[in-house]
């Protein structure tokens, strides 16, 4: 999962990206199953947009402008950038009408989700095959390092005792591995100890 080659390792960004798409597929089999007003499907609702929002708010504001620095000249480059500064903006009324039908029990609830997923399918692979090659292109390991201490800061600690949970939710026990070993050991241990059992506790997306 990880790219190595030249020092950056995307096993974070490759793992929250499939933390999305796994709560979206949850959020679809609730709507079928006519239980998409659930207190617990709404709750891992609120957790998927909040954990987007932060998600693409840090790569706004403390990534993109970095390899935007970096590109000077290079209008190719240019042009995905704006693409990625595009699609996140296409996001927001997505999730505004997912939201909206959800609380409203509108009738293209099914609809307005299969939306969604599409554009964030759309927007993850556009992202992997082409923004973090570049990314591995002409950042550092340093400065990659810095911006996940930037998604961090802006979690805060309240945050991050539910983010690395829930990215860990339901994958297989070698994913889980991978996830994990990205980080410091302390965050394994404060994970297996007491984060998890607090997330496991909400029982997100169990109607």
């Amino acid at each position: 999962m990880a790219d190595t080659e030249q020092g950056i390792d995307f096993t974070i960004m490759y793992s929250t990206h499939r933390a999305f798409q796994r709560d979206l597929r949850r959020l679809a089999a609730a709507v079928q199953a006519g239980k998409a007003g659930s207190p617990r499907v709404l709750a891992g609702w609120e957790n998927f947009s909040h954990q987007l929002h932060n998600h693409h708010s840090v790569e706004d504001t403390d990534l993109w402008p970095k390899v935007e620095a970096k590109i000077q000249g290079r209008p190719a480059d240019q042009r995905l950038m704006e693409a990625m500064e595009a699609e996140h903006a296409d996001l927001g009324p997505r999730i505004d009408a997912v939201d909206a039908a959800l609380r409203s029990g509108a009738d293209d609830l099914a609809t307005r989700v299969q939306d969604l997923h599409e554009l964030v399918d759309h927007h993850f692979t556009h992202e992997e095959n082409s923004a973090l090659p570049l990314i591995q292109d002409v950042l550092t390991p340093a400065e990659w390092k810095k911006f996940g201490l930037a998604n961090a800061k802006n979690l805060g600690i309240k945050g991050v005792a539910v983010y690395i949970p829930w990215v860990v939710d339901g994958v297989s026990p070698g994913d889980k591995r991978d996830f994990l070993a990205a980080f410091p050991p302390p965050v394994k241990v404060a994970n297996t100890l007491l984060w998890e059992r607090a997330y496991n506790k909400k029982g997100l997306w169990k109607a």
